[in-house]
């Protein structure tokens, strides 16, 4: 942020600008909540710590964390909440409320991702101590200005939260559809299956197949990346909360890397070390054919019987997941043996290849809609971020001249 003051503008800070609550605070032990259980949101340095019986503060508030919060990650990551109706605050957070003509969603904004490093106290536990969040300083607008300003970001919030609600309801449908396609199918033509049988591996149409792993996938050796490669580009493949996660990485015409394999997309992984997390999935096809992965997964391709898409929808079922910790063993989730000689003996259900594919073409379609959510809200938050960088700085001005009477009343 700009350390210089915009025309009309002044420079203050939360002491000057805002009432600080934090007498009012009582924090209470879990024992103690679990005890009281209610409706009312209880607040901690990084939002909502449970719900309990009671409220101690009602209205709009700016939470901020005092130990505990995001300070190092300012820019990422929120180090303040903006926070209304009836709540209860514990003592990891500072309780602000602006006073006189300032206004509480203006003073969140200012604060919400600004670098307040020099203000914070080391120790194995970063702390903001009250004397010192009072002296961080604030650009402040005239009021009308702060009323706009957020408005503005406030309108912005309102489609990402909204473009959250719809990500997080696809999610919810897809993990819905997929529990129903997989147990029960499609059918001929579309029309649902009737007739169902008991297997190792739950209720499935009588139609399908029961088949081991042996029978329908088999291991792949990536090729060894040479330290004589020509430079290479590669999407590095991880895994990661049973999504795999990719990352574009440059490497040096003079490589090598013991540890790291050239893969080809639609490769299905299993992670060798992180099992008990259910680290498996496909490597995805929109990638091209510049991707590697480590040897500490197993590689595998399926036959012309099985769509590997299939199996990876598979994978994120309670019967996969079972299956995997049956093939391993070891004394803790660092000591740990996954045994895929094992595992090739477990079972997968197995539709026709066509039923296969439309099952797989339906959770395509919706995975496709939840990534372009997804890309939308990346678009967002980046569009946000530059326009707070403008308007809390006076860079921008905001025109007041064209505010509704909501705003002006609000004023």
């Amino acid at each position: 942020m700009s350390s210089s003051v915009p025309e009309g503008w002044e420079l203050s800070n939360i002491s000057s600008t805002c009432e600080v609550l934090d007498s009012k605070r009582v924090p209470l032990n879990s024992q103690e909540r679990s005890g009281r259980q209610g409706v009312y949101p209880y607040y901690g340095a990084n939002g909502v710590q449970g719900y309990i019986d009671d409220y101690i503060f009602e209205g709009e508030h700016v939470l901020l964390a005092e130990d505990g919060g995001n300070f190092d990650q300012w820019e990422s990551r929120p180090i303040s909440y903006l926070v209304s109706g009836k709540f209860w605050v514990n003592n990891h957070a500072h309780i602000l409320k602006a006073k006189g003509s300032n206004l509480t969603r203006f003073i969140h904004y200012s604060l919400v991702h600004k670098n307040i490093l020099k203000h914070i106290n080391g120790g194995t536990r970063a702390k903001l101590n009250q004397s010192d969040m009072r002296d961080i300083t604030l650009l402040r607008p005239p009021p009308p200005e702060q009323q706009k300003i957020a408005t503005i970001l406030s309108t912005v919030d309102d489609v990402i939260e909204k473009t959250r609600a719809q990500i997080d309801k696809l999610k919810d449908l897809k993990t819905g559809m997929m529990q129903e396609l997989l147990t029960k199918g499609i059918g001929p033509g579309g029309v649902p299956h009737t007739e169902f049988k008991d297997s190792p591996v739950g209720r499935i149409p009588v139609g399908w197949k029961i088949v081991d792993y042996a029978s329908v996938v088999r291991p792949v050796m990536p090729s060894f990346i040479l330290n004589d490669d020509e430079e290479y580009s590669p999407v590095v493949v991880r895994r990661r909360h049973m999504g795999v996660e990719t990352r574009e990485t440059k490497l040096g015409s003079k490589i090598l890397v013991k540890s790291q394999y050239r893969v080809v997309p639609g490769t299905f992984l299993i992670s060798k070390r992180q099992i008990y997390h259910g680290s498996c999935g496909l490597v995805p096809f929109n990638i091209g054919d510049k991707a590697i992965i480590s040897k500490e997964y197993l590689a595998l391709e399926t036959t012309d019987e099985l769509d590997v898409r299939f199996l990876n929808y598979f994978s994120y079922t309670n019967a996969f997941h079972q299956q995997i910790v049956r093939t391993t063993y070891g004394v803790d989730e660092e000591k740990f043996v996954f045994k895929d000689q094992w595992w090739m003996k477990e079972l997968i259900p197995l539709p026709s290849r066509d039923e296969q594919n439309e099952i797989s073409n339906i959770l395509d379609s919706m995975a496709s809609e939840i990534s372009l959510k997804e890309k939308y809200l990346v678009q967002v938050e980046s569009v946000k971020k530059a326009i707070m960088q403008d308007l809390l700085t006076g860079k921008v001005r905001v025109n007041v001249d064209n505010m509704d009477s909501e705003e002006r009343v609000a004023v």
